[in-house]
C-alpha cells in the first residue's frame, strides 16, 4: 500500500531533525528535506511498498546531508572567520521543525559537531540522539557494524570537550541568565565576569559580511570586557536588544530602530556557569528569521 500524503509529511520533522544536526543550517536542512519528501513521494506513486517509512526517510534524509555535508566543508574551508551554525528559534511556527530539544542542538555543540567528518557524524547522531541500532546505522551510512562502532568510538572522542559536563538545573540556570543580561544592559564588567566561567569562549560569525572579530576570545574577563564594550557600541548606534531562545539556548536579537536583525548573540550555560557565546552577524544566516539589517552601513553611520 503506498504511503499516504498525510504520513509523508509526518515524517517531515524527522527528516528536518537529522538535517539540521548535520548541517547547522535551517536552509540547507529544508532543501535535504525537500528532496528526500520527492524520493518518498515517487517511490509511494511508483507503487513499491515502503514497509518502514521512518526508516526510509532516516536512509534517505542522512545520505542527501552526508553528501551536502561534504561540499558544505569545502565551503567552510575558505569561510572567512569562525563559522557558527544558523539559528533556530525555540518558538520556530513551521510544523517540519518542531525537532526534539537536547544538548546536541544548541548552537555550542553543532560547533563542536564540525570536528567530525560527514560518516562520523551521522554515525554519532544517529546512535546517540536518534538511538538506532548499529544494524540500521550500518545500513544507512553504507559501512559493516563494526565499523560504525570504531567511527562512534572515534566520534566520542573527537568531541568529548564539548559535551555537557554537568546535568542543568532550571532554577539556577535561570537565574544566572537573570544575572547575564541585566549585567550586559548596563555593561558592568565584574557582573558579567562573575557569571562567566574562567575558561568561557566567544565567537563571532561574520562571513565576511558583516563587522565581527576573526578569531576566538577566551577567558571571563577578556569576554566580559569585550561584551560591555559591544554594548555600549549598540547604545550609540540606538539598536534594540531583545531576549529570545534559539536551539534551546537563551539569546539577545539585536535589531535596528526598524526592527530588522543585525545579529543573534547566543549563550550556552553548562555546569552553572556561562560557557560559550557566540554572536551570529552573517546575514546570510537570518534571513530565515525575517527582515535583516545592514550592520555594515550602520557602523559607517550610513543610516
Amino acid at each position: 500500500m503506498p504511503t499516504s500524503t498525510a504520513e509523508l509529511g509526518e515524517l517531515r520533522p524527522l527528516m528536518f531533525s537529522i538535517a539540521y544536526r548535520m548541517l547547522g543550517s535551517v536552509s540547507d536542512a529544508e532543501d535535504v528535506v525537500q528532496e528526500a519528501s520527492l524520493r518518498l513521494h515517487e517511490r509511494s506513486r511508483s507503487g513499491e511498498p515502503i514497509e518502514r517509512p521512518e526508516a526510509f526517510a532516516s536512509t534517505v534524509a542522512t545520505r542527501l546531508a552526508i553528501d551536502a555535508l561534504r561540499s558544505a566543508r569545502r565551503r567552510h574551508e575558505v569561510y572567512l572567520g569562525t563559522w557558527l551554525p544558523e539559528p533556530l528559534p525555540d518558538d520556530d511556527q513551521d510544523p517540519a521543525h518542531r525537532v526534539e530539544r537536547d544538548e546536541t542542538l544548541s548552537f555550542a555543540f553543532l560547533a563542536v559537531l564540525e570536528r567530525l567528518g560527514p560518516v562520523e557524524r551521522a554515525v554519532f547522531l544517529l546512535r546517540e540522539v536518534f538511538v538506532m541500532d548499529y544494524a540500521e546505522i550500518a545500513a544507512i551510512v553504507e559501512r559493516d557494524e563494526a565499523a560504525c562502532r570504531q567511527i562512534l568510538h572515534r566520534a566520542r572522542a573527537r568531541i568529548a570537550d564539548g559535551r555537557p559536563r554537568s546535568k542543568t538545573d532550571a532554577a539556577r540556570d535561570a537565574a544566572l541568565l537573570d544575572t547575564f543580561f541585566a549585567a550586559l544592559d548596563v555593561g558592568d564588567v565584574d557582573a558579567l565576569a562573575s557569571v562567566l566561567a574562567d575558561d568561557v569562549a566567544f565567537y563571532a560569525d561574520g562571513g565576511g559580511k558583516a563587522p565581527a572579530v576573526r578569531h576566538p576570545l577566551h577567558g571571563n574577563v577578556t569576554v566580559a570586557r569585550f561584551l560591555a564594550g559591544l554594548v555600549r557600541r549598540g547604545v550609540g548606534l540606538q539598536v534594540r536588544m531583545e531576549r529570545t531562545w534559539m536551539n534551546g539556548d537563551a539569546a539577545l536579537r539585536v535589531s535596528s530602530a526598524d526592527g530588522a536583525t543585525l545579529s543573534l548573540l547566543m549563550v550556552h550555560v553548562d555546569d552553572g556557569r556561562i560557557s560559550v557565546i557566540g554572536n551570529q552577524l552573517n546575514p546570510d544566516k537570518l534571513r530565515h528569521l525575517g527582515p535583516v539589517g545592514d550592520l555594515n552601513a550602520l557602523v559607517s553611520g550610513d543610516h
